[in-house]
């Protein structure tokens, strides 16, 4: 057959979608059986295909072997097929094409249908066409306006491709699944419709089609291979968009097929991607390109947030089952976005089911989640899902790591009492110390979080929407210690209290509308809150050179921020290959921190609040079928400082061949809104969100320049990008000691003393850069499917306060490779993911001083090295899973049962350090992050 033929006969079965399954469903729900059957069930399948005229597709061989001996009493047809199915072990399945097709496996679905394709061939059957048009074209060269959505739920269903059959006329549905196509022939025209996990159709349009908004509703795919449609769709975990510069695209649906700690969760499956840090267990949040969790802009449905974190990072705040679809920009995005230096991460909850109420949820063994969805009269959809954590088996495991430590000890100047918890880079501090002298007393941590949105379509034109998040943590790592006996020092015992509370609290109203068929607007108003409270402190006693001296010292630190904004986003289809988006915002934040000593202390006391408030414009042109060309500039007035910022944005895809392109974009961002590091050897790094004002807390400001080429067939993508950020207004914080005699470099540039000196605050400025190459191969098609990744990049930031040289940032990782392989059997799913990295940087002390405060007390510093000269030791761990899908008679997936191994060879790698002085020593305690840890979730959907 050669490829002409193909292609005909591609396009003649493509036809027949039209309708099709529409027809078969109905005639399921509504022909009534009544008639007694005793025969082998190819026969009755021979006689349900010729009594009712439904195309049947089944290996006669296997159902010969099955015998049907039953009295249908006026039951529905779609019973009959649900009783024969369950009777005998095997599913149906539905194409779009009105094809009945009779599985004993779902993978058998593809090679009945090229079965089925060649006997049709062979009697040279001409199946029907899409639908005759019902009247003689009436409108010419008109633009046609309309929604993709889920057939079963209702659901928008953006990133949907609809074409114009004959014509190079295509449109991507934007976030609310809507679309618009200029110059349409004729309205008789047929579109193609396709999108990722769903069938293809096609739909006649008519006279109506020219005057109101038309909607196009797909079926969803059976759960079996990974295929890619002629369109260039994708069915997988992650894709990319080799359309788009540094876009990662995700599918929560499926992440249940991915190893994970606890559940499917979408910002640790980021985390396996090119240029993403993946090293960070004690981490949902995400490291992209060399930048910090806080340099990217995270929005759950309009809403920003700011903690993306649950029990110590091991869940994100994100609830997989609220959550419809997520792309992440990991830089030189849009005007459309701001605020942020690095990256954004853009959430869409779901809408609810719009057509059958449903409910269902996961249990594992670190949390359980429930949600429901339902309709709520013809206009109305709501959800509400609830996801909350629990103490057992795992959760002990979590906090068994504090008690398997290895300990060190180095000779240091002078003497003095313990220091708590700490951390040297990448995650200093962690769960709030801990080490290999702790006893767990109160391990009553726990998170929830709880999502709900309300949905209401008023016209065809216009849509409104409310969503409430709210998620909260109560961690409790409160622990007995004793330190044992160095020299002169005798042992100690201590009480150690440490309880954290944070959340967010976000809710939002928004509001689509389509005014015209050529304009596109979404308008939300919002209201975010984060909220961050610690108390740390530690009693008891210790006992030095025979005198036994009393500890009583803690901490308290609140950090409160709270965000109402208003953005409006509008696009105008201003012609057929020039799109014109725009839009304005304002935010009104406040920011609240304090950090009190020995509750008479307070070392910060910072109070902000500020306005900022600009508009965007930008331009998608193409002048031809090889260029897509983005510029866009972005303006905004920020009133502590009372200036202009102006960000100007531009990027551009050159499609060399039908196969390969070359991408760029550059661009300006500021970011006024920070999360300080507040820089502790000993008590570990502490983050608090400051607001950027016209003295010691600058603006910061980050250029990005991107290059790249990918070159992506229906099986294979190869990717390479290059990057280079330059930043500039970095912030960090530091207690530092002034006055005093200084005997070498000290802990964050205290100076060593040993008279009285004070104690204060200071906000140090710097600059930095990122750069590096990522490399992704990714194979996308067939049963085994999967990518590998390489990233090298480099992250260096320059203080005056450190000296003049560069050194790396706490985040900096120069080699990165990730191996992610996952198998499809039937109803199985097998995975494995394989991560190796270089260690992060951190500093080390080197010995220890004492200083004497004015109010009479003595403080024990540590000296130490340079800044982040020394690096932990390399990163690598391997990840299994198997996931078996449960599906109901009709081939649907109603759940699933995973089972993971992480860490499967039991490699504990360093999670940071912790320090303490005993007799003029420094002891050092590495804290480990977890060994080998299986799990089991299920995940269940029901009606």
């Amino acid at each position: 057959m050669d490829k002409k033929l193909r292609y005909t006969l591609f396009f003649i079965f493509l036809s027949t979608l039209a309708f099709g399954q529409k027809t078969t469903q109905e005639k399921l729900k509504k022909i009534r059986v009544d008639h007694f059957y005793t025969c082998s069930l190819d026969l009755l399948m021979d006689s349900l295909s010729a009594a009712y005229d439904i195309p049947i597709v089944f290996e006669r061989d296997s159902l010969v072997k099955m015998d049907v001996m039953e009295h249908f009493f006026d039951e529905p047809l779609k019973n009959v097929f649900k009783f024969v199915c369950r009777t005998n072990n095997i599913q149906y399945w539905v194409e779009s094409d009105g094809t009945l097709y009779i599985l004993q496996q779902p993978d058998d679905l593809e090679r009945l249908k090229r079965k089925y394709a060649l006997n049709q061939t062979a009697h040279s059957f001409k199946p029907a066409i899409v639908a005759a048009a019902t009247h003689p074209p009436k409108h010419f060269r008109f633009a046609l306006t309309g929604r993709v959505t889920d057939q079963k739920t209702g659901e928008a269903l953006p990133g949907a491709n609809v074409r114009i059959r004959g014509t190079d006329l295509s449109s991507l549905t934007n976030t609310s699944g809507s679309f618009t196509i200029l110059n349409v022939p004729a309205d008789t025209s047929v579109a193609e419709v396709s999108f990722v996990g769903y069938q293809p159709d096609v739909f006649r349009l008519d006279s109506t089609s020219v005057m109101g908004t038309v909607n196009f509703s797909l079926y969803p795919s059976i759960n079996s291979l990974n295929q890619v449609l002629i369109s260039a769709t994708k069915k997988g975990v992650l894709n990319t968009d080799s359309k788009k510069v540094s876009v990662l695209q995700l599918t929560p649906a499926a992440l249940d097929k991915l190893p994970n700690i606890g559940e499917k969760d979408i910002m640790r499956a980021f985390q396996l991607m090119p240029g993403i840090s993946a090293t960070n267990e004690s981490s949902s949040g995400i490291y992209v390109r060399g930048g910090t969790p806080d340099q990217n802009l995270v929005t759950f449905d309009g809403i920003t947030i700011y903690q993306v974190d649950h029990l110590y990072g091991f869940f994100s705040a994100f609830n997989s089952n609220a959550i419809r679809d997520v792309e992440l920009y990991k830089g030189g995005f849009s005007s459309k976005y701001g605020g942020r230096l690095s990256s954004v991460t853009e959430i869409r909850g779901k809408d609810g089911n719009k057509k059958e109420a449903n409910i269902g949820g996961d249990i594992g063994l670190l949390s359980t989640n429930i949600y429901a969805e339902a309709p709520i009269g013809s206009k109305s959809s709501a959800l509400i899902a609830f996801r909350r954590s629990y103490q057992g088996p795992l959760y002990d495991k979590l906090f068994g790591q504090f008690n398997s430590s290895t300990t060190n000890t180095s000779s240091g100047s002078g003497g003095g009492p313990r220091f708590g918890g700490g951390g040297g880079g990448g995650g200093g501090g962690g769960m709030g110390g801990g080490g290999g002298f702790n006893t767990q007393t109160t391990p009553s941590s726990y998170f929830y979080d709880v999502n709900a949105k309300y949905t209401y379509t008023a016209s065809a034109k216009n849509t409104f929407s409310w969503t409430l998040y709210d998620g909260a943590d109560r961690l409790d790592n409160s622990r007995a210690m004793t330190l044992p006996a160095f020299q002169t020092a005798s042992s100690s015992d201590l009480t150690i209290t440490d309880k954290t509370h944070y959340g967010n609290f976000g809710t939002s109203v928004k509001w689509t509308t389509s005014p015209g068929q050529k304009l596109f607007g979404s308008t939300a108003l919002s209201y975010s809150q984060f909220y961050s409270d610690r108390t740390n402190g530690t009693t008891g006693s210790f006992t030095d050179n025979g005198v036994t001296s009393a500890i009583n010292n803690g901490i308290v630190e609140n950090n409160n921020l709270s965000d109402a904004s208003i953005k409006s986003d509008w696009e105008w289809n201003a012609a057929s290959k020039f799109k014109i988006l725009f839009g304005g915002f304002e935010s009104n934040l406040k920011i609240d921190y304090q950090y009190t000593q020995n509750d008479t202390s307070r070392l910060i006391d910072q109070h902000n609040s500020g306005i900022t408030a600009g508009g965007y414009t930008e331009v998608e042109y193409e002048p031809n079928s090889k260029w897509h060309i983005q510029p866009g500039l972005r303006t905004t007035y920020f009133s502590p400082t009372g200036k202009l910022y102006t960000e100007p944005r531009l990027s551009a895809i050159f499609h060399l061949t039908d196969n390969l392109n070359l991408k760029g974009a550059t661009g300006r961002f500021y970011q006024f809104t920070n999360q300080v590091t507040r820089e502790d050897v000993s008590g570990g790094n502490r983050n608090f969100w400051v607001l950027s004002n016209n003295s010691n807390i600058p603006v910061g400001v980050a250029d990005h320049f991107i290059l790249g080429t990918s070159y992506e067939t229906n099986k294979f993508l190869f990717d390479v990008e290059a990057y280079y950020k330059n930043l500039n207004g970095l912030t960090e914080y530091t207690l530092r000691q002034t006055g005093g005699s200084t005997n070498g470099r000290a802990l964050l540039m205290g100076g060593g003393a040993t008279q009285t000196s004070t104690i204060s605050q200071n906000f140090y400025n710097g600059v930095g850069y990122t750069k590096g190459i990522e490399f992704l191969l990714q194979k996308k098609t067939g049963v085994y499917t999967g990518w590998v990744s390489y990233t090298l990049g480099e992250a260096k930031d320059q203080f005056d306060v450190y000296g003049a040289n560069y050194f790396s940032a706490p985040q900096d990782i120069t080699h990165e490779f990730k191996s992610i392989n996952m198998y499809h059997l039937q109803r199985w799913s097998f995975a494995a993911t394989f991560i190796f990295s270089t260690g992060h940087p951190y500093t080390a002390p080197t010995g220890v001083y004492t200083v004497n405060t004015l109010d009479g007390n003595k403080i024990t510093y540590l000296t130490v090295s340079e800044k982040n000269a020394e690096r932990l030791p390399a990163y690598h761990r391997l990840d299994l899973s198997a996931t078996y899908d449960l599906l109901k008679t009709d081939a649907s997936k109603i759940g699933s049962i995973s089972f993971s191994l992480f860490n499967v060879y039991n490699h504990r790698n360093t999670w940071y350090n912790e320090y303490y002085v005993r007799g003029g020593q420094v002891v050092t305690t590495t804290v480990k992050y977890l060994g080998f840890t299986p799990n089991i979730t299920l995940s269940l959907k029901l009606k």
